[in-house]
C-alpha cells in the first residue's frame, strides 16, 4: 500500500460547509457490490436498501465543546483543544494549544489560572496539562465551542454547531470529533428501518485526534493510529453475535462502529462485553469478522477511513474501486466530509 494511492482531486465547491435540513435530505449513494449496481437517492430511504431483519449498529459517543480560550500570564491568548477522549478524569489531560506554550506556564481565565503546563509531548504536539478548578468540565460546557474540522467554513453559531455537529441520539461524552456518518439520522428514520425489521444497537468509541487525521508513513509502518477508547456492552454483543450466527447482515453506522466492532470481534462471538482502547488500522487486504455493509460519509483523501474503505470493497468483491465510485459522486454533485452527503456498501 503507498499513502499516494488514496489521493483524489476534489472541487472546492464539493466540501460541504453546511449540513443539509433537514438531516436525512442529505443525499445516498447507494452500491450494492453483488449486483455491481448505484443507486441515487436521499437518505430519508435507506430502509429500502438495507435488507430486512439486518442488525443496525450505531455509535452513541457525544462530542464536547473542548476547544477553549485561556490567557497567559503575559495576557497573551491560547486556544487549547482538551483530548476529552484520551482523559481518564484523572488531575492531568492532554491538550493540543494553536501556539507556543512552555512547561509551568499557567493559563487563565476571568484572571483564575485553569491550567497548568506539565510537559511538552513533542512527538504529538500535545502538552500534558494540569486540572486546577474542579470546575473544568463546567467551563468548558459553558466557554467551550466545539471543535469543527478546520475545512468547514459555516458561518453558525456555537448554538447551532453543537445542534449539527451532533447525532440526535448520542449519549456519551467526550468525543473531539462527530461521527459523521450518523449524522444523517432521525426519527423518520429510525421509524422506517423499524417498519422494516431492521434491528438496532450502540457501541461506544470515543473519536479523538487520530481518526480523521492523515496517515503518516509511522502509521503505515507501525499498522497502528492513534489510541481511542472503546466499548461493547453485553446486550451490544449478543445481539451482533446472534445476528452472524442467523445470517442477518450486522449494519455498521461509520467506520467509528466498524472499527469497534471489528476490534472487539472474539469477546462478541462469544457473547461478551469489550472495554479498553482500540488503535486498529484497518487496511487492504482485512477479512472483516462482523460488518456486513457499511454507511459512511465521502472522506477526505489519504485517511484511515478511505483506506478502512478500500479495505471494506475488496473484502466484499466489488467490481468497482473507491475511486470509481468518488469520481462518480463527484460528478453527481454529491457533498464531502463531516457536512456532507452519505454512502451505503452493501
Amino acid at each position: 500500500m503507498a499513502l499516494s494511492d488514496y489521493s483524489y482531486d476534489l472541487p472546492k465547491d464539493r466540501i460541504a460547509d453546511r449540513p443539509a435540513e433537514p438531516r436525512d435530505t442529505s443525499r445516498l449513494f447507494a452500491y450494492d457490490t453483488k449486483t455491481d449496481t448505484i443507486t441515487l437517492d436521499v437518505f430519508a430511504n435507506v430502509a429500502r436498501y438495507i435488507p430486512a431483519g439486518s442488525l443496525l449498529v450505531l455509535n452513541d459517543t457525544k462530542v464536547v465543546p473542548a476547544r477553549l480560550e485561556l490567557t497567559k500570564k503575559t495576557g497573551g491568548k491560547v486556544i487549547i483543544l482538551f483530548l476529552f477522549n484520551e482523559w481518564d478524569r484523572g488531575p492531568v489531560i492532554k491538550g493540543l494549544p494553536d501556539r507556543g506554550i512552555a512547561a509551568g506556564d499557567m493559563l487563565y481565565a476571568d484572571g483564575r489560572a485553569i491550567v497548568e503546563a506539565v510537559s511538552n509531548e513533542r512527538e504529538e504536539f500535545s502538552f500534558r496539562l494540569k486540572i486546577l478548578p474542579a470546575e473544568f468540565e463546567r467551563l468548558c460546557e459553558e466557554r467551550g465551542r466545539t471543535p469543527l474540522p478546520p475545512y468547514i467554513h459555516s458561518g453558525m453559531n456555537e448554538s447551532e454547531i453543537r445542534e449539527r455537529y451532533q447525532t440526535t441520539f448520542a449519549a456519551r461524552p467526550a468525543s473531539v470529533a462527530a461521527p459523521t456518518a450518523s449524522l444523517h439520522f432521525t426519527d423518520r428514520v429510525f421509524d422506517s428501518l423499524k417498519q422494516k425489521g431492521v434491528g438496532q444497537t450502540a457501541v461506544t468509541l470515543h473519536v479523538g485526534r487520530g481518526t480523521f487525521s492523515p496517515v503518516t508513513e509511522a502509521h503505515a509502518s507501525a499498522g497502528r493510529l492513534h489510541a481511542e477508547p472503546v466499548s461493547v456492552g453485553i446486550e451490544a454483543a449478543q445481539l451482533v453475535r446472534s445476528s452472524k450466527e442467523a445470517g442477518r447482515a450486522v449494519i455498521a453506522a461509520g467506520t467509528t462502529v466498524a472499527r469497534t466492532l471489528e476490534s472487539a470481534a472474539d469477546p462478541i462471538m462469544k457473547g461478551e462485553g469489550y472495554s479498553g482502547e482500540t488503535a486498529i488500522f484497518i487496511q487492504p487486504p482485512y477479512d472483516f469478522k462482523i460488518v456486513d455493509a457499511l454507511i459512511t460519509n465521502f472522506h477526505l483523501p489519504g485517511t484511515s477511513l478511505l483506506m478502512l474503505l478500500d479495505a471494506f470493497m475488496q473484502g466484499k468483491g466489488a467490481r468497482k474501486t473507491w475511486r470509481e465510485l468518488y469520481e462518480r459522486a463527484i460528478a453527481e454533485g454529491f457533498r464531502f466530509y463531516s457536512f456532507g452527503d452519505v454512502m451505503l456498501i452493501i
